[in-house]
């Protein structure tokens, strides 16, 4: 038999258990966690971003073992794309047309500035499309998004340094004894990651509302590659358009790779230059990112 109580017996009944059963919460006058917007140079808060630096291994790992998993020749791949472009440039520009490599052998000459052009190639190219293919993460969990294509750049850093050891086994074959001038090689590295970063990041954070970029993306790339020194020595360019070719901050990068890998005067003036257009376009990168982060879980 059941007997039904009118609603006012029922809120005085939960009423008394909740003071019987449940203790009471005294709420603080100030609160204990404040969430305030970041502030306008949040962007550069590097100590925030190696907090989360386990997480930033675990997505390199992550890059690694996707791009090469069910692949028969796996990571071998790294090195076998920018030599099958050395062969070809090398039977195309070095035989055919014959094009000057500053008396360097053609074949080291073109890989020595295929490896970093490769890996700036890749780079760019995945830490743009990151930020779409990590929809369903950064949609379901905070962490700080500028992780998401620096993992792609600390991926494609990777198969640049497997690619380097072909780079060491043709520099054996043509006789190329390192000099000191190899000792300039790591920040020419550090240069070069920063530049792949800066527009990688910059390309991911529009590519999430503009998805144009997608598209416009590999062709980009590919006109980028013509304007750098990759197949030809910047010598050869006329001298009225040496100053346009300066503009690109890759110019001096890959010609400090030739001049440290085969102990030639570095152009010191060209590398000041690209250093400074890499932290510039760094900063504003790492700004507009910062600004856009706050809308990316809404529209992707």
């Amino acid at each position: 038999m059941s007997v039904a109580l009118e609603p006012t017996v029922v809120e005085e009944i939960d009423s008394a258990v909740r003071e019987d059963f449940l203790p009471s919460v005294s709420l603080p006058d100030q609160p204990v966690v404040s969430i305030r917007p970041p502030g306008r140079w949040a962007a550069l808060n590097f100590r925030h971003l190696w907090d989360y630096r386990e997480l930033s291994y675990f997505l390199i790992w992550r890059d690694v073992k996707v791009r090469y998993k069910q692949t028969l020749l796996g990571i071998a791949w790294a090195i076998i794309q920018p030599l099958l472009t050395m062969l070809i440039f090398t039977l195309f520009f070095g035989k055919l047309a014959s094009v000057p490599s500053d008396n360097i052998p053609y074949p080291i000459f073109a890989y020595a500035g295929l490896l970093p052009w490769t890996f700036v190639s890749n780079a760019v190219t995945c830490s743009g499309n990151s930020l779409v293919g990590s929809s369903n993460l950064i949609s379901k969990v905070y962490f700080p998004r500028m992780i998401i294509p620096m993992s792609a750049v600390g991926a494609a850093l990777v198969d640049f340094g497997i690619g380097f050891v072909l780079l060491a086994a043709l520099m054996a074959c043509y006789g190329v004894v390192p000099t000191w001038s190899f000792l300039m090689l790591p920040p020419l590295v550090v240069l070069t990651a920063v530049i792949a970063l800066g527009v990688g990041m910059l390309l991911s954070a529009l590519n999430v509302k503009y998805r144009d970029v997608r598209h416009a993306l590999p062709f980009v790339v590919q006109l980028w590659m013509f304007v750098t020194p990759i197949i030809y020595p910047a010598s050869i360019v006329p001298q009225r358009w040496r100053l346009l070719l300066a503009l690109n901050p890759l110019t001096s990068v890959i010609e400090g790779y030739r001049a440290s890998m085969f102990g030639r005067s570095f152009n010191w003036t060209g590398l000041g230059i690209s250093s400074g257009a890499a932290l510039a376009l760094f900063v504003c990168s790492a700004y507009t990112f910062r600004r856009m982060e706050k809308t990316f879980a809404d529209i992707i």
